[in-house]
């Protein structure tokens, strides 16, 4: 009887334990859900700033003017005085040609012309003497002299030495043009510097045989570049190239030169598209933009890598936020700004949110007694770390600016906040206030 007794007592303690803890489970679920959800984020003023809006483009280090040099004759390389590097004046030698059977081809035009002269002038006296024959024939015909016949042959001799004679010129003009054409054709054989600057690329050598045509490039012998006038030129995306203007400052690094920073100015925007990549995933569409820069290194180099951030608009003194402050978010009602029916909206807050825009709009999200609203606004230009607001805010303010999570996703309007500036890059948390 007691061994049964002693085990009823034991049941009674443990299934009792068990509702116990039972119900405290269910206490604490309770107590646990009717306690509210904080956002823990991170703030910052809204200040008045200027505000500079830049393009980023990569690319190479260009002379401003070069020249490419290419033959127009083909033929054996039999000088070649400069190399690599060498600094050359205007009309310095920089390459020959064998020209030998140009030469050759010279020297039997000019024999050529010597016998057509040597005809043309046989062909002038023959004319002179039948000219002279044909007007005494005509006078003594009008006088009843000379029969038909005579005068006839005697104007038919004369139209024919004449017609023999304007071709003897005629040969005369045909042979001196062949000359003029290769003697043309054998100056080319010495080609000279165009301008005064630097041998930056030579791409052939002495006993070289180049190719040249005077209807399309040659062999591309070497580029001769004025290293006293550098840019930067830069492919510029085609979202991107519309906010570019001609004049437009940059800041240009370039990779050999660490951090160091270059000043320079727009020149040029190319008007087509360059394209890689053309039907693929990864297509790219830029525009090449050229950049002059206004302070030179001699040790500045054609092909050198650069990145180049292109100022393209500063505002001065405007109202501004974090980048990251500013989000979109669907169906957000706009502050009513006509509250003209007084008895309807007698008991309405004047700042209360009346009218839905029921697309995506801009909004940011300012702190107010612990609480979070949600504020539309209008965006203007930015830069690295700020952007320009042209409505919404009037300065101040409590503007949200962390963590992305709770600007994108968490925040709602009305939602309860607590603001830790000391934190910085946190991820957004949530924590229960008892």
């Amino acid at each position: 009887m007691a061994k049964s007794n002693k085990k009823s007592k034991k049941k009674l303690i443990i299934f009792g334990s068990i509702g116990l803890l039972v119900a405290i489970f269910i206490i604490i679920t309770l107590i646990g859900s009717g306690k509210e959800e904080i956002v823990l984020v991170q703030t910052e003023k809204v200040e008045k700033r200027n505000i500079t809006q830049t393009v980023t483009a990569t690319g190479n280090i260009d002379p401003e003017f070069k020249v490419i040099i290419t033959p127009e004759v083909t033929g054996e390389i039999i000088n070649l005085p400069v190399k690599e590097g060498d600094k050359v004046k205007k009309g310095d030698l920089l390459i020959q040609i064998k020209g030998d059977q140009y030469q050759a081809q010279k020297d039997r035009l000019e024999a050529n012309l010597k016998g057509s002269e040597a005809t043309l002038k046989i062909r002038e006296a023959e004319l002179n003497k039948l000219s002279l024959e044909f007007d005494r024939a005509k006078e003594l015909h009008s006088k009843g002299l000379a029969s038909d016949s005579e005068f006839e042959t005697a104007q038919s001799n004369y139209e024919s030495a004449k017609a023999s004679y304007e071709q003897a010129q005629a040969n005369v003009l045909q042979s001196k043009a062949q000359l003029r054409e290769v003697l043309e054709t054998l100056y080319k054989t010495t080609i000279y510097a165009p301008m005064a600057g630097t041998v930056t690329q030579l791409n052939v050598q002495l006993g070289d045989r180049v190719l040249g045509s005077g209807f399309s490039q040659g062999t591309n012998i070497m580029t001769v570049s004025n290293l006293s006038s550098m840019q930067a030129v830069v492919d510029v995306d085609e979202n991107d190239v519309v906010l570019v203007s001609i004049g437009d400052t940059a800041t240009i690094k370039v990779d050999a030169f660490g951090d160091r920073e270059f000043r320079g100015m727009v020149t040029e925007i190319g008007n087509s598209a360059q394209s890689s990549g053309l039907g693929t995933q990864e297509q790219v569409v830029n525009f090449e933009v050229k950049i002059n820069f206004f302070d030179l290194d001699d040790n500045l180099r054609p092909g050198m890598s650069c990145n180049a951030d292109i100022q393209t608009e500063t505002v001065e003194n405007v109202i501004s936020v974090p980048i990251q402050s500013v989000t979109t978010r669907e169906n957000v009602k706009i502050p009513g700004k006509d509250m003209k029916d007084s008895t309807k909206n007698e008991n309405k807050d004047k700042n209360e949110m009346n009218m839905d825009n029921k697309g995506p709009t801009e909004v940011v999200f300012i702190v107010n007694d612990g609480k979070a609203k949600v504020v539309p606004v209008k965006t203007g230009i930015s830069d690295d770390n700020y952007l320009e607001i042209k409505e919404g805010l009037e300065g101040g303010e409590s503007v949200v600016s962390g963590s992305y999570r709770a600007i994108s996703r968490e925040l709602e309007d009305g939602s309860k906040v607590r603001v830790d500036n000391k934190r910085k890059g946190f991820e957004n948390e949530q924590i229960v206030n008892n």
